[in-house]
């Protein structure tokens, strides 16, 4: 049996995390919400709905949850031509591939967003494929993102790694059965990554592309 290489992307691989709070909070000040930047912050890495849940609570109007998104989308989409990937993201997802892992996305990203973050990735020659927010019912920290993406790949849990950035993607992984790895470059404490499951901590993918031959990925 082969093994796989599953990365989250936004705030992992494409530095959009804070791109994300600026238009969340925009959206929400928008609709008469006032939510802070910073719980916007440990927010992102949920899909939209359920964000918006997690932030307005169970007394807002659902009604309106396709508004704030429409809205949040409309004010990131300024921002697909011009997404910047961390430094050494392509080179360590190129690095995998010829290492012999199959590399997949799993991400809360669809569409044109998804589109726009491989496009900011520049290393489609490297990935084998992509577990998104169109394929699954629920999102981080549901397991089904990192399952479907084990399916995508035809390995078991134990013959996979999932690096991730957020507690969201630990908790998703960790569900999954599947050894986590996590990043700082999303701006998410340590602790809190390492309290949600991930076993190894690096600063990010240029971090963990310099420390593979150490890391659960060698």
């Amino acid at each position: 049996m082969g093994r796989a290489a599953v990365f989250d992307v936004d705030g992992t691989l494409v530095d959009t995390n804070h791109l994300h709070v600026v238009t969340w909070w925009e959206a929400f000040r928008q609709a008469g919400h006032r939510v802070p930047t910073h719980a916007i912050h440990r927010a992102i890495g949920l899909g939209s709905t359920d964000l918006i849940a997690h932030l307005l609570g169970d007394d807002r109007d659902p009604a309106r949850d396709a508004e704030l998104s429409a809205a949040h989308k409309a004010l990131y989409g300024q921002y697909f031509d011009r997404l910047p990937a961390f430094q050494d993201a392509g080179r360590l997802l190129r690095r995998l591939d010829r290492d012999g892992w199959t590399v997949v996305l799993a991400t809360s990203a669809g569409g044109a967003e998804l589109s726009a973050l491989r496009r900011a990735l520049d290393a489609d020659d490297a990935i084998t494929d992509t577990a998104s927010a169109d394929d699954v019912d629920e999102g981080k920290p549901s397991p089904e993102p990192v399952e479907h993406a084990l399916e995508l790949a035809g390995v078991a849990p134990e013959q996979a790694v999932f690096v991730g950035d957020t507690v969201w993607d630990m908790r998703a992984g960790s569900r999954a059965g599947v050894r986590c790895v996590g990043v700082l470059c999303g701006g998410i404490p340590r602790t809190d990554l390492a309290g949600a499951g991930a076993t190894e901590i690096y600063d990010d993918p240029a971090d963990l592309l310099a420390s593979l031959a150490d890391s659960p990925l060698a």
